[in-house]
């Protein structure tokens, strides 16, 4: 197909979502209808839904949709394994049969307007466009300041990502085939988007609350995903540790020349304070150290392992009549 007639996918990965989609659903369902009949996409666009492994009635729910709704498909994963799996295999499901891909939450909270506006970058030579918040005027202050600590984090330590953007892009079939060359089984989409290169160009927008359910990334999932993210992007964090070992050296040479000179000045006190603190310094700095190199290692061992990185069990659809 042409740039000026793609045909759009619109990918929504659900994780126990089955209170939010009766309320999301129509919206992307008039969304995807809107821009068919504006002639802005072709007439075989679709809202794809990736379904998780949820655990309450997600799949019945993207079953009966696309049953009743020649616009809407659905894939499942075998298991539950994770928002940036289910993201990647829609994507890369849809790629067999779209121009354009665009990644979107099924909470409601992205602006699902600014649609219009990515793909009017697309046919301008876009291969990609990042969805970035303008603000966070939505957010409680504890985490607005967790969220954009987050991604001042993965830059501080070498991972190049687009702050404020999440998941919220359009993508090119040209840009996905480029994409499918990266085989990492530790995924970071945020992180790995950017090194695949090809015009870029941002569309910023504003935030809604949730319509309906709780989040899927509380503070503890975000850390989770921020190392994820450091350890598979970037090796910075190997390389402080390298540098906090020669400081922590050099403090301890010093120190034993201060200890000698301290013996022949006859200066010695019996001190119990000093070696407590100097022990607990070195053995903190050294756990921490393990820590972070076992998190490499970690990752070396899942990705030599070469494990899928998605399972599609069930589809909405025929492969061979889509």
């Amino acid at each position: 197909m042409s740039r000026n007639n793609p045909i759009l996918y619109i990918v929504i990965p659900c994780y126990n979502e089955e209170q939010v989609l009766p309320h999301t659903n129509p919206m992307f369902v008039g969304k995807i209808e809107g821009l068919v009949k504006n002639q802005e996409v072709h007439p075989l666009s679709k809202v794809m839904y990736v379904n998780d492994g949820s655990k309450d009635q997600t799949w019945e729910l993207i079953q009966e949709y696309a049953t009743s709704n020649p616009y809407v498909v659905g894939i499942s994963q075998s298991r539950n394994r994770g928002h940036q799996s289910s993201v990647l295999a829609g994507m890369y499901e849809a790629a067999e049969f779209a121009d354009i891909v665009i990644t979107i939450d099924a909470d409601g909270q992205d602006d699902i307007h600014c649609m219009n506006q990515m793909i009017a970058e697309y046919k301008t030579g876009s291969e990609i466009v990042y969805g970035v918040r303008d603000n966070r005027d939505t957010d409680s202050a504890f985490k607005r300041i967790t969220a954009e600590g987050f991604y001042k984090v993965m830059q501080l330590f070498g991972a190049d990502v687009v702050f404020n953007h999440a998941d919220y892009r359009l993508v090119s079939k040209r840009f996905l085939q480029e994409l499918s060359k990266f085989k990492e089984v530790n995924l970071f989409l945020r992180g790995i988007m950017p090194l695949v290169g090809f015009k870029y160009s941002y569309v910023t927008y504003k935030r809604h609350e949730r319509i309906a359910g709780e989040s899927h990334y509380p503070l503890s999932k975000m850390l989770g995903l921020a190392m994820d993210g450091i350890t598979s992007l970037s090796i910075k964090p190997i390389r402080l540790i390298t540098s906090l070992g020669v400081m922590t050296s050099l403090f301890s040479f010093l120190l034993i020349i201060w200890v000698l000179w301290s013996k022949f000045a006859g200066n010695v006190v019996a001190g119990w304070a000093s070696t407590y603190a100097i022990v607990s310094l070195l053995g903190g700095v050294q756990l921490i150290s393990l820590g972070v190199i076992g998190e490499y290692i970690g990752k070396i061992y899942l990705e030599t392992k070469q494990r899928p990185r998605y399972i599609i069990s069930d589809r909405t659809y025929d492969e061979s009549d889509e």
